[in-house]
C-alpha cells in the first residue's frame, strides 16, 4: 500500500512539473510570436498606402529676426529635393520656385512638469513665481527668441479628474500656470505622452481648452483621432514648418493613457501593429502638407541612455514616412543622436524643468534654411536644485563628450555642441 501511494505521489509530481513547463514554453513562445510580428509590421510599413483622416492646423506667424552666432554646416551629401516635384501640382511647385525663404530657428527642450505638488513648483512660488528664477537668462533667451519653441507638456491643465488608480505617478496642474509656458516663449506644446491622461478624460479634456485658450497649439493629441493624428503647421520664413506628435507610452495593449479614436478623446499612438502603420500614413499625409517636418515623439526606457530596437527601427520608418527631423522624449535623462535616412535623430532630450533632481540635459536648437536642417545644435544645460542652468567651458565640454561617446550612426557634435554630418 505504502508502494503504490509513493508511485501515485512521484507520477503525480511529474505530470504537475511537465504542466509548469508546458505553461512556461507557451507563455515565452507567444511572447516571441508577438515580437516577430511587430518586427514584420514594421519591415512592411514602407508599403502600406493607406491614407488617414484628419484636418491640419495652420497657423500664420511673422518672422522674427534670428541671431545665431554658429556657423553653417552644410549638407554636402544630401542632394535629393524634400518632396519629389513629379508627386507636387503643376501650380504648387512653380510657387516653390519662385518663394524666397529666410533661415528659422526651431527650438526643443525635454520634459517639463507643472504638477502642483512637486517640489519644483513650490521653489518656483518661493522665488516670487518667475519662471526667470527657474531656468538661466541663457536658455530662456534662446526659447523666446526662436521662431518656433516646442516643449514636451507632460501632463494635463485641470481642478477636475481623478488620478488614475494604478498609476505611481499622477499629475495635474492648474489651468493657470498654462501661464508660464507663455513666460518660456513656447510656441508649441506636444501633448504625446504618458501623462497626458493621468486624470481621466476630464482633465484632459481641460487641457486642450486650456491650451487652446491661451493661444498655444497643440501637437499628438485631440478630441479625437483625426486631430490628434493631425499635424501643427506654422508659416515661417516663407516655408511651412510641420510638427507632428505621438508616443510608444505606456507599451502595452491596454494602456492607462488612453489613445485617440474616431469618436473618443485621447493621444496619438504608435507602439502597436494596428497604431504605428496609421501614424506612418499621417506623417506620408504630413509630409505632403509641409516643407520641413518634425516628428516629436514619447518612446525609449527610463533612466536609460541605452536605445530599444523599437527607437531604432521607428526612426527609420519616420525618416522613410517624411521626416527631416525626429525628436525624441520621454526617458528623463539625455540619449545619444543618430542619423536615419540622412535624417537627424534626437532620442532623449531628458528633463528640461521637470522636478529637483540633478541630471544632465539640453536645449536642441535647429536652423532650417532651404527646407533642410542646415544646423542641429544640442545646447548643454544642468537641472538641478529645481533649476535648470546652460552649462559652459569644461562641464559644456562633459556633456558634449558624453553625448558623443552614446550617439550612433557616426553622429558626432563639434565642440559647441553643432552635430557633425
Amino acid at each position: 500500500m505504502k508502494k503504490a501511494i509513493i508511485v501515485f505521489l512521484v507520477v503525480f509530481s511529474m505530470v504537475v512539473l511537465l504542466g509548469c513547463l508546458g505553461m512556461y514554453y507557451y507563455t515565452e513562445r507567444q511572447a516571441a510570436i508577438r515580437e516577430e510580428q511587430l518586427a514584420e509590421q514594421t519591415a512592411q510599413l514602407q508599403n502600406n498606402e493607406q491614407k488617414s483622416g484628419g484636418q491640419n492646423q495652420v497657423y500664420s506667424e511673422s518672422l522674427t529676426e534670428i541671431h545665431t552666432d554658429l556657423e553653417p554646416i552644410g549638407d554636402s551629401g544630401d542632394t535629393e529635393e524634400a518632396a519629389n516635384p513629379e508627386e507636387v501640382p503643376e501650380a504648387e511647385a512653380t510657387s516653390d520656385q519662385t518663394t524666397e525663404t529666410s533661415p528659422v530657428t526651431l527650438v526643443f527642450t525635454g520634459d517639463i512638469c507643472f504638477h502642483d505638488p512637486y517640489a519644483n513648483m513650490g521653489a518656483y512660488r518661493q522665488r516670487g513665481s518667475k519662471i526667470d528664477n527657474c531656468i538661466d537668462s541663457v536658455l530662456l533667451s534662446e526659447m523666446r527668441s526662436a521662431d518656433i519653441c516646442v516643449v514636451n507638456n507632460e501632463f494635463p491643465y485641470s481642478n477636475r479628474g481623478t488620478p488614475l488608480p494604478e498609476k505611481t505617478y499622477a499629475f495635474r496642474s492648474k489651468p493657470e500656470n498654462v501661464s508660464i509656458l507663455k513666460d518660456m516663449g513656447v510656441d508649441v506644446a506636444g501633448i504625446a505622452n504618458n501623462h497626458a491622461y493621468d486624470h481621466g478624460q476630464e482633465a484632459f479634456l481641460d487641457t486642450l481648452d486650456t491650451l487652446t485658450a491661451a493661444g498655444i497649439p497643440y501637437v499628438g493629441g485631440g478630441h479625437d483621432l483625426a486631430e490628434a493624428s493631425s499635424p501643427v503647421i506654422l508659416e515661417k520664413g516663407g516655408m511651412k514648418i510641420g510638427i507632428l506628435a505621438a508616443t510608444q507610452i505606456e507599451r502595452n495593449w491596454s494602456p492607462d493613457t488612453k489613445g485617440a479614436t474616431e469618436t473618443s478623446p485621447g493621444v496619438m499612438r504608435c507602439f502597436t501593429e494596428e497604431e504605428l502603420p496609421r501614424f506612418i500614413e499621417a506623417i506620408k499625409k504630413a509630409d505632403a502638407m509641409c516643407d520641413f517636418l518634425v516628428v516629436f515623439v514619447h518612446w525609449g526606457s527610463e533612466n536609460t541612455d541605452e536605445l530599444d530596437f523599437r527607437q531604432t527601427g521607428q526612426a527609420k520608418d519616420f525618416a522613410q514616412a517624411g521626416a527631416d527631423l525626429v525628436v525624441g522624449a520621454h526617458p528623463h535623462c539625455l540619449q545619444g543622436l543618430g542619423i536615419s535616412e540622412g535624417v537627424p535623430v534626437i532620442y532623449s532630450l531628458g528633463n528640461y524643468w521637470f522636478n529637483s533632481k540633478r541630471v544632465d540635459t539640453a536645449l536642441l536648437k535647429v536652423v532650417v534654411k532651404d527646407k533642410k536642417a542646415e544646423k542641429v545644435q544640442m545646447i548643454p544645460a544642468l537641472q538641478h536644485d529645481c533649476r535648470t542652468d546652460h552649462l559652459e567651458g569644461a562641464e559644456a565640454q562633459r556633456v558634449i563628450s558624453y553625448l558623443n561617446s552614446i550617439s550612433i550612426d557616426g553622429a558626432a557634435l563639434d565642440e559647441n555642441g553643432v552635430l557633425i554630418r
